[in-house]
């Protein structure tokens, strides 16, 4: 075997011993947790092997140097008013603001994420806001516990610049807790959560696993997001595989206070070689069905461009969601690519 092939088992073996498990959740068994651990209705177990096939067959498509990548200007401290300002950080961070509220999704500042400042997954360009011009933060949403998603380095600061409140799914909360946050009760798929007078969530279900280590896999929830606000319903993905839950969470969506969904924050990549990443992450193309799916007004890519874990390359995602919204006869302006540093504004 190759050096090099040797050397991702190794680190892979080594994120797993080296990071504590997430204690045991307990609860009712329901159609997504059969008592000791969450699962995706209606989905198959992947493939066992899968894992180590793909290590041993990676096909790693370019990603560039990014020395000039730009970064935004401070954000507005509030923004008042029932506008939507998004402003795309890297990866599934973003910025939302509305009605006075700021509101970060799955932030990540690190350098790298993983177990250690040292081992994981190093990032391609800077973050696309700097962290210490951030305004003041209320809420934080967490999807689930992966290192891309959940940094801890950056929720502990955070914690000491804004203390704001984090909402996690079930079994999530330890984490933040672990650095003196502020958390909400946990979440369940369908569960609502009213934060204050201008803001509710609803979390719904997406098509994932969970993880932090090898002993731990599926023991909490994933999970994405309906924000109820003033503009209208914003849906947060989070992460998930393409499936028929999107057309369950448009349904919820119309039910709700808010009305049909306003703005889709879709995943369009790490989804490369689809055999494998397909069941978890969705493809630019599935993304498009997601969006038509969701009957959403307006959507936006996350998760691309900062961190290289599948084996698209750097420009696949956005040229890929192109040809897909071309095939399906979709306008590009109706399914935005942000990029890192500039506000969005909706109406």
């Amino acid at each position: 075997m190759p050096p090099a092939r040797i050397a991702r088992l190794v680190c892979l073996l080594l994120t797993g011993v080296v990071t504590a498990c997430a204690p045991h959740y307990n609860g009712p068994v329901s159609d997504h947790f059969d008592g000791k651990k969450f699962f995706n209705p209606g989905m198959p177990e992947r493939e066992s092997g899968g894992l180590l096939k793909w290590l041993l067959n990676r096909d790693k498509k370019p990603w560039p140097e990014q020395p000039n990548a730009f970064v935004g200007l401070r954000p507005a401290t509030r923004i008042e008013g029932d506008s939507l300002v998004v402003t795309f950080v890297n990866h599934s961070t973003f910025l939302l603001q509305t009605n006075g509220l700021n509101i970060l999704t799955d932030p990540v500042w690190s350098e790298r994420v993983g177990p250690t400042s040292w081992l994981g997954v190093k990032r391609h360009r800077p973050p696309g806001l700097r962290f210490d011009e951030l305004p003041p933060i209320d809420v934080v949403l967490l999807s689930h516990c992966h290192y891309d998603h959940l940094d801890l380095p950056t929720i502990e600061r955070l914690v000491k610049a804004h203390n704001p409140l984090f909402v996690t799914p079930l079994g999530v909360s330890y984490l933040p807790r672990s650095v003196d946050a502020r958390t909400s009760r946990e979440l369940d798929w369908n569960d609502t959560l009213r934060v204050n007078d201008r803001l509710s969530l609803t979390c719904v279900q997406a098509q994932h696993f969970s993880n932090r280590g090898l002993g731990d896999r599926n023991e909490t929830l994933w999970a994405g997001y309906l924000l109820h606000t003033r503009f209208g319903t914003v849906y947060f993905c989070g992460d998930s595989g393409y499936g028929q839950h999107f057309k369950q969470i448009a349904e919820q969506a119309a039910r709700s206070p808010t009305g049909p969904i306003k703005l889709a924050m879709l995943p369009i990549g790490s989804y490369l070689p689809e055999w494998f990443m397909a069941p978890v992450h969705t493809s630019p193309a599935g993304a498009v069905q997601a969006f038509l799916d969701l009957k959403a007004a307006q959507a936006i890519g996350i998760h691309f461009g900062t961190f290289q874990q599948g084996d698209d390359g750097l420009y696949e995602p956005v040229t890929d969601l192109r040809k897909a919204l071309q095939q399906k006869g979709v306008a590009e302006r109706l399914f935005l690519v942000p990029t890192e540093g500039r506000a969005t504004v909706f109406r």
